[in-house]
């Protein structure tokens, strides 16, 4: 979390502790699974939508659709639309979207070296 000696200058808007910040509106957008899951699957590559629907198990319909256009919509992800019948969609990370997939990246790394930890406390734990 950033300190406040980190926010001096920045401006309100930057400060995820305040409710009516725009960073934790950005941030609540991108810190879901589906958020975390499109951006790793896209990575370096461009995706049709099907595509990404195969890629991100599990993901619905409406899921996939709705968190794609908050990514849009938030400057992570562009969409180029072909003029084809049916159009053909493509997804690209924009350079946000890269920066962000290296966080996202750190986090899966995460996951992956204390998986094995984090099951062990949820058996302690009795989930």
């Amino acid at each position: 979390m950033v300190t406040k000696q980190q926010l001096n200058g920045l401006p309100e808007d930057a400060d995820l502790r305040r409710a009516d910040s725009l960073a934790r509106e950005i941030f609540s957008d991108v810190a879901n699974k589906w958020a975390l899951l499109i951006i790793e699957a896209i990575g370096e590559r461009t995706l049709r939508f099907s595509e990404l629907r195969n890629e991100v198990e599990g993901v619905s319909h409406k899921m996939l659709t709705q968190n794609l256009r908050m990514l849009e919509r938030n400057g992570l992800v562009d969409r180029k639309v072909y003029p084809t019948v049916p159009p053909r969609v493509e997804y690209t990370l924009t350079e946000p979207g890269r920066a962000l997939r290296t966080t996202v990246d750190a986090l899966c790394g995460w996951t992956h070296q204390y998986l094995d930890r984090i099951e062990d406390a949820r058996q302690r734990f009795g989930a």
